[in-house]
């Protein structure tokens, strides 16, 4: 006779812990964003796009429409983006409407790119982007998404204060959590940097304490040209690290956008390189993706010289196909 209230029993318990669960700030989603959707989205207003329908008559245009403005990739988010909620809800919203995957970059934390400069700038407080964080998860909603979170945040601890680590690391754990709760059908990669900057051990030790337990990854060559091969080496180094101190692991993503002859040791628009594998699951990794536009400019240095982050160069997109 007792067989009834035991089953019952176990089943509150089932169905409480399950409600406990849902209301647990560091619980990553459990919802496959890849399995809502059939494919990636290729944005019809990227910067590639917008220069190919531009200048129909360039003798450049025909490739770069094919080689990179017809391929799924990341749109960047920032203080240039305008209300952040209405713009990310519409570039997911546009998605949705075909049933395919969006790539966002949020990109706006306070002292971004404090390292290097030629990005610098985010929001101007903590208050701030707490606000801008959370609008940017509300516009995402209970639409299947995919956000790489702050690139270079972490990498960049290194050049700031234990302060200022520690506040960045509140602000991307408040991140995660915003996300968790505001849209819980998009996968969150917290940016881990490249194979060429932190060790694995040293980056497992950020991740942990930035919150990565509570996102669903981590993110790995961003803007960057380290090979699949050596980015999947760190990234299992990562994870080894991770396991062996935190007790858990975590899938990552490879930015392969410009990493098809790999790293010459310079970062900033280096010239040589070519386009890689295009975005796709699987691979060496969760998903490889191109995150970085192949031809926008890194900053005012190398083959990019005279020009500003994020600027369209023709020239160098059209080169970074055929890798000269």
């Amino acid at each position: 006779m007792r067989r009834p209230h035991r089953r019952l029993s176990l089943l509150l318990v089932a169905a409480l812990t399950g409600l406990l669960a849902s209301f647990c700030p560091g619980t990553a989603s459990a919802a496959d964003p890849t399995t809502m959707t059939s494919g990636f989205y290729v944005d019809p207003n990227s910067s590639a796009r917008q220069w190919v329908s531009a200048n129909p008559g360039d003798g450049r245009a025909a490739a770069i429409g094919a080689s990179i403005a017809g391929v799924p990739m990341a749109r960047w988010f920032g203080n240039w983006s305008g209300t952040i909620g209405t713009a990310t809800g519409s570039f997911v919203g546009a998605a949705a409407a075909v049933g395919k995957l969006p790539i966002l970059v949020a990109y706006n934390i306070p002292n971004r790119d404090i390292c290097a400069g030629q990005s610098g700038g985010g929001a101007g407080s903590d208050a701030a982007y707490n606000t801008w964080i959370a609008a940017f998860a509300s516009g995402i909603g209970n639409r299947p998404a995919v956000v790489v979170l702050e690139p270079d945040s972490l990498g960049d601890e290194s050049c700031m204060t234990a302060a200022q680590v520690s506040e960045r690391d509140s602000l991307l754990r408040n991140a995660i959590a915003q996300f968790n709760t505001k849209a819980p059908n998009t996968w969150v990669y917290l940016d881990a940097g490249n194979p060429g900057w932190i060790s694995a051990s040293t980056m497992a030790q950020h991740l942990a304490a930035a919150g990565v337990s509570g996102a669903h990854g981590f993110s790995l060559n961003v803007s960057n040209f380290y090979t699949t091969a050596q980015n999947t080496a760190y990234g299992n180094a990562v994870n080894a690290a991770l396991q062996s101190t935190k007790g858990f692991t975590k899938p990552y993503v490879v930015d392969t956008s410009r990493n098809g002859n790999g790293s010459n040791g310079t970062w900033c628009n280096p010239a040589g390189r070519k386009i890689g594998t295009r975005t796709q699951l699987g691979g060496g990794a969760e998903m490889l993706l191109w995150v970085k536009t192949p031809g926008e400019s890194d900053g005012n240095c190398g083959t990019g010289a005279g020009s500003t982050a994020g600027q369209f160069l023709p020239e160098v997109a059209y080169k970074m196909i055929y890798g000269y």
